[in-house]
C-alpha cells in the first residue's frame, strides 16, 4: 500500500467527530500558548500531556501534535505586535514583523504574511514528511557530533549576514552571547563555570526570561524614555480585507515561504536542531536575496522566511520521532514520553504495526494546518486593536506580561531579575547601535556547538582532522571557511576597485 493510500487511511482515522474536535482544540490552544511569552511549545505540551491520559493513544497524539504545530503560528503574534517573541523561533520574526507593524503602520499585513507563510512552509514540511519522512530520518542519523559541529559553525558564521555594514559590532555581540551561554554547569565534566559563587548562576541564564527582557522589556524602556509612540495613528481598516497584502506582496511572500519550508524541514529532521535553528537559517539564507526594504526594517520577505522555516522544522521533527524514535527537540522528547506511556514503540515498525496511529498523526497535521490558518486570519482584526491602546496603558500591560511570562517559565523570582537585567542590557545595546539578534542567536546555538565539538574531539582524541572525515562535514567545513574569508575578500575588492 503506497503513501497515498495510507494518507487517505489516516484521514479516515482523523475525520471522526472526536478526533476533529481534539484537533481544533489543540490548534486553538497552540495559538494561545504560542502567543503567551514564557510558555512555548515545550511547556505547553508538557502541561497538557496529563490531560490525555483518559484518551486513546491516537486521539491523544493528534491533540498534542496539533498543539505543537499551531504553536509555531502563535509565537509570531506577540513578536509582531509587542516585540516579545512568544517562543524562541519567533525571534527572527520580530526583526521585521515589529517594524512593519509599528514604524510602517501595517500590522494587518504583517500578521497576514506570518499566517500565510506559516501555512505554506508547514504544508511543504507535511508533504515532505508524508512521502519521504522515513528516508529523511535515516539521513538525519548521518549527522553525528562532527557533522552537527560543522553545521553549527556555518550557522554561527552566517550571523554575519544579519549584521549589515558593521561586522565588528556584530562579532563583539556574538562573542558576548557565547560567553553568557557558557555560564553554569559544564555539561560534560559537571564543574561550574563563571558562577561567581552564586548558586543561581550554577544553573546558567534561563533563555525565556533572557529573550523577553532583551527584546520585549528593552522596548518598554525605550518607549518610557523617549515617550515616542512608534505606532502610526493611521493604521489601515481593522478588517480581514484591509489586512490582505497587495498582489505584489503576495508574490513576494510565496518564494521565501517555499524555500524556507523546504530548508526548515531538512533542519527539523536533524537531531537537536529544532524550529529555532530552522527559523534562523531560513532567515539568514533569505538575506542572500534582494528585497524592496532592507532586512530588519519591516520587509515582508523576512517575516515569510522566518515563519516558513519554523513551521517546516516543526513538521520535519516528526520524521525522526516516528520513524526512528529519536526526538529532534525538547518538545519531541515530551511527545516520545507520551508514546511510551501509551504503550507504543516508535521506530520503523510503527508504520506497519500501528498505522492508524502514525498516519492518523500525519493526516491530522493537514487538518490542523488548515484550521489554524482560518483561525489565525479571523483574529487579525482583534489583534490589531492592541496597537490602538494608548501607551499610558500599553506600557504597564506589557511590563506585566514580561514579568508574568518570565516568572511562569521557571516559577522563580530569579527569572524576573534576569529579565529586568537583560532588558536594561538590551536597551543600552540598541542605544549604542548594537543589534540584540546576534547575541540571542549565539546564546541559543552555543550549547549545541560546545557539546558536539567536545564530543567530536573526545572521539578523535583531540585530532581536528575528524571534521574532514566524512563528505557531509567536509562540505560544511568548506562552506564555513568560505563564509569566513568572503567578507574580507569582498572588502578588499571594493577598496581595490575604488
Amino acid at each position: 500500500m503506497d503513501n497515498f493510500d495510507m494518507l487517505f487511511y489516516g484521514l479516515q482515522v482523523v475525520l471522526t467527530p472526536q478526533n476533529i474536535l481534539v484537533t481544533m482544540v489543540g490548534a486553538i490552544l497552540g495559538l494561545i500558548v504560542g502567543a503567551m511569552p514564557g510558555i512555548g511549545s515545550l511547556a505547553g505540551v508538557a502541561l497538557l500531556l496529563p490531560l490525555t491520559y483518559k484518551f486513546n493513544p491516537v486521539t491523544a497524539i493528534i491533540m498534542l501534535g496539533a498543539l505543537y504545530y499551531s504553536n509555531m503560528y502563535g509565537g509570531a503574534y506577540s513578536a509582531i505586535l509587542l516585540n516579545i517573541p512568544g517562543d524562541s523561533p519567533a525571534i527572527m520574526t520580530a526583526l521585521d514583523g515589529y517594524p512593519m507593524a509599528t514604524k510602517r503602520g501595517r500590522p494587518g499585513q504583517a500578521l497576514f504574511a506570518a499566517n500565510l507563510a506559516s501555512f505554506v512552509g508547514g504544508t511543504v514540511g507535511i508533504i515532505i514528511l508524508t512521502f519521504v519522512g522515513p528516508w529523511l530520518a535515516e539521513v538525519g542519523l548521518k549527522f553525528g557530533p562532527t557533522e552537527m559541529t560543522a553545521l553549527l559553525l556555518v550557522a554561527l558564521t552566517s550571523i554575519g549576514w544579519l549584521l549589515g555594514d558593521n561586522p565588528i559590532k556584530g562579532i563583539i555581540i556574538t562573542l558576548l552571547g557565547i560567553l553568557l551561554a557558557s555560564i553554569g554547569m559544564d555539561t560534560l565534566t559537571g564543574s561550574p563555570r563563571f558562577e561567581f559563587g552564586s548558586m543561581y548562576l550554577m544553573g546558567g541564564i534561563p533563555f525565556i526570561p533572557f529573550v523577553i527582557g532583551m527584546v520585549g522589556f528593552a522596548e518598554i524602556i525605550k518607549l518610557s524614555v523617549s515617550r515616542y509612540a512608534t505606532v502610526k495613528s493611521e493604521i489601515q481598516k481593522m478588517t480581514i480585507r484591509g489586512s490582505i497584502p497587495t498582489k505584489e506582496e503576495l508574490l513576494r511572500i510565496l518564494p521565501p515561504a517555499l524555500r524556507s519550508g523546504f530548508l526548515g524541514t531538512i533542519v527539523g529532521v536533524l537531531p537537536g536542531s529544532g524550529a529555532t535553528m530552522g527559523s534562523f537559517l531560513s532567515y539568514a539564507f533569505q538575506k542572500a536575496f534582494k528585497s524592496k526594504y532592507p532586512y530588519g526594517t519591516g520587509t515582508i520577505e523576512g517575516i515569510a522566511a522566518s515563519e516558513g522555516g519554523n513551521n517546516g522544522a516543526a513538521a520535519g521533527s516528526f520524521a525522526p520521532l516516528l520513524a526512528l524514535g529519536i526526538p529532534g527537540s525538547g518538545t519531541g522528547a515530551v511527545l516520545l514520553g507520551g508514546l511510551i506511556m501509551w504503550g507504543l514503540n516508535p521506530g520503523p515498525l510503527l508504520f506497519t504495526k500501528a498505522p492508524e496511529f502514525a498516519w492518523g498523526l500525519i493526516a491530522s497535521l493537514y487538518i490542523a494546518n488548515i484550521f489554524t490558518l482560518i483561525v489565525g486570519l479571523s483574529v487579525i482584526p482583534f489583534l490589531m486593536r492592541i496597537l490602538k491602546v494608548p501607551l499610558i496603558y500599553m506600557i504597564p500591560t506589557i511590563t506585566t506580561l514580561c514579568i508574568v511570562g518570565s516568572y511562569s517559565s521557571g516559577g522563580s523570582m530569579y527569572n524576573v531579575f534576569i529579565m529586568l537585567i537583560s532588558g536594561v542590557l538590551g536597551y543600552l545595546m540598541q542605544k549604542f547601535g548594537y543589534s540584540p539578534a546576534p547575541l540571542l542567536l549565539a546564546f541559543v546555538l552555543e550549547p549545541l556547538l560546545e557539546n558536539n565539538l567536545r564530543k567530536s574531539l573526545i572521539i578523535s582524541n583531540g585530532d581536528p582532522s575528524i571534521f574532514f572525515g566524512s563528505t557531509i562535514s567536509s562540505v560544511l567545513m568548506v562552506i564555513f571557511f568560505a563564509l569566513l574569508i568572503l567578507p574580507a575578500a569582498k572588502a578588499w575588492y571594493k577598496k581595490h576597485k575604488a
